[in-house]
């Protein structure tokens, strides 16, 4: 989980509600609309933009950026595979070497070649503490990069960690271009140039980003030829869009999904997700920060209600950042729903109901702000289940709508439905939700959880490659969520995609919380084939 994912913003990073393009509101109900009536076009609706499409300040480092690529890459599997590196990664025995070989004969977009020395700068200028990348802490763990010739590059590490493999889908970002800039406000970081499968022609803020098909690019160039990812916040209004003809694709919750079942025309796709919902419950808040409030609402909430009644099935009950069905998932930390066990801790407690059954402790009320992002119906929906769900055990939560920049100023206090998630490794979502250091960091650990127990085996988690011993370590963690849970997680949600059924090759991965850029069926459309290419 990024820094950004957990506010749902990619990263999310990933606003505003969408005015697509000139031509799709001049003929809003036009087939073509979509696609400009070329049978090598798309266009896709997505809810969240980026803060910046440059890899050294975090896009494109969990894969799949379009614009760019990483020595490795993830297939449909969620498995490692050669990308501009030649093979896997030779490891040395003591797991401190990671060396890899370079794809030879390959160009960024402007026609310069690639090499070893691009490596090196990205990992060099992403360690950099002047470099505003929220997720270094990703790679605590390496401790040098370096170059041998133009198409080796070995990294040498400071401690053996199990996945930094998984770390080097990494984009690679030009050095003869980007090395030029400030790193943090340079035009690179809005005007990209990358090896990747597509060029970015043009970002319209809280509108779109369009791409062409890059003719050059060494995996081949792409038979969609022109790309569009129009960024519609809110769902309901992305479902019209679709349903228009304005979109050719896009991310839908559960019940607006449901509409599209019987349109021919149109395809669902469903992707298993390590994404959750969650509600912060911040330290320094007087309620929140309360252990028997917190364990009050861990079991007061019905997360299955949610899954069954919001999400329509597309789901599964969170008791943590790691799923249920994961194997890291620590069994046993399953919380149960239990009003009466709720409301005995409350008790036992010292917060006894008051006059108007919202209880009282040495004059404090039991009641606290909950902020979802306006336009997300999903978030919305988790509030108001969860307002109930307290209400029924005597604290009353007050929820409110409303934008990244109205909601960041108050996390420290105020309680956020968020969300976050990341597949592969439990370091990858645990390390950045929860570490103590990191509170206060961004929209890290947005809770600021400060738990000694759970700091010492995050470090521990991360610091060895023997599987026993991280196994221990994360089960540590999510047992101690369990004694003092620092958020209240709700689900974990399936994406779901409803696309105009007009081409071949499109399918889905398991995802994190980010999607829409890298994401959904669209994360290998450099691979999709019109099925009337032919005609």
């Amino acid at each position: 989980m990024t820094a950004r994912s957990i506010r749902g913003v990619a990263a999310a990073t990933l606003a505003g509600a969408m005015a697509l393009t000139t031509a799709a509101c001049s003929n809003p109900g036009g087939s073509a609309a979509g696609s400009d009536g070329r049978k090598d076009s798309a266009v896709v609706g997505i809810a969240y933009e980026p803060d910046s499409l440059s890899p050294l300040l975090g896009y494109g480092k969990d894969g799949n950026s379009k614009i760019f690529d990483g020595l490795l890459a993830f297939d449909g599997a969620m498995k490692l595979q050669p990308a501009l590196a030649t093979a896997l990664p030779q490891v040395s025995a003591d797991g401190m070497t990671y060396t890899y070989k370079l794809r030879k004969g390959v160009k960024f977009s402007d026609g310069a070649p690639f090499s070893a020395k691009d490596v090196v700068f990205t990992y060099r200028t992403v360690l950099d503490p002047k470099t505003n990348n929220p997720s270094r802490t990703e790679l605590d763990a390496l401790k040098d990069v370096k170059a041998v010739g133009e198409d080796t590059v070995v990294f040498t590490l400071k401690y053996p960690y199990a996945p930094f493999a998984e770390r080097t889908v990494l984009a690679i970002a030009p050095e003869h271009i980007a090395a030029k800039q400030d790193v943090n406000t340079g035009s690179f970081t809005t005007r990209p140039i990358g090896t990747g499968p597509y060029i970015l022609t043009g970002w319209s803020k809280g509108e779109k980003l369009s791409f062409k098909a890059n003719p050059t690019y060494w995996g081949g160039a792409p038979q969609v030829k022109k790309f569009t990812m129009a960024i519609i916040k809110d769902d309901d209004v992305r479902a019209t869009r679709l349903r228009s003809g304005d979109l050719d694709g896009a991310i839908l919750p559960p019940n607006l999904a449901a509409g599209f079942k019987s349109d021919p025309a149109k395809k669902t796709y469903a992707a298993t997700t390590y994404d959750y919902r969650t509600v912060t419950l911040p330290t320094h808040n007087p309620v929140t920060g309360d252990t028997a409030v917190r364990r009050a609402l861990d079991t007061a909430v019905d997360r299955q209600a949610m899954v069954d009644q919001i999400l329509e099935g597309a789901g599964r009950p969170a008791y943590g950042p790691v799923p249920t069905d994961s194997p890291w998932f620590a069994k046993g930390t399953e919380r149960r729903h239990d009003l009466a066990g709720a409301k005995k801790i409350l008790d036992e407690a010292g917060w006894k109901p008051g006059p108007d059954g919202v209880r009282v402790k040495n004059g404090v009320r039991a009641e606290f702000p909950l902020w979802y992002l306006s336009g997300d119906k999903l978030r919305q929906d988790h509030a108001l289940a969860y307002a109930s769900d307290a209400k029924k055990a005597g604290i009353a939560v007050r929820t409110q709508g409303g934008t990244w920049e109205v909601i960041e100023p108050r996390m420290k206090t105020d309680a956020v439905l968020a969300g976050g998630g990341s597949p592969g490794d439990p370091d990858f979502d645990q390390y950045l939700l929860l570490k103590s250091s990191l509170g206060g960091d961004g929209f890290n650990n947005m809770a600021r959880y400060d738990n000694k127990t759970v700091d010492r085996a995050l470090e521990d988690g991360r610091r060895t490659n023997d599987t026993v011993e991280r196994r221990a370590a994360y089960d540590t963690v999510q047992r101690e969520l369990v004694k003092n849970p620092g958020y209240t997680f709700l689900t974990h949600i399936d994406h779901l995609y409803v696309v105009n059924d007009r081409w071949d090759g499109l399918s889905t991965q398991t995802e994190p919380h980010d999607h829409g850029l890298a994401a959904g069926p669209w994360w290998n459309v450099e691979r999709w084939i019109p099925k009337d290419a032919k005609k």
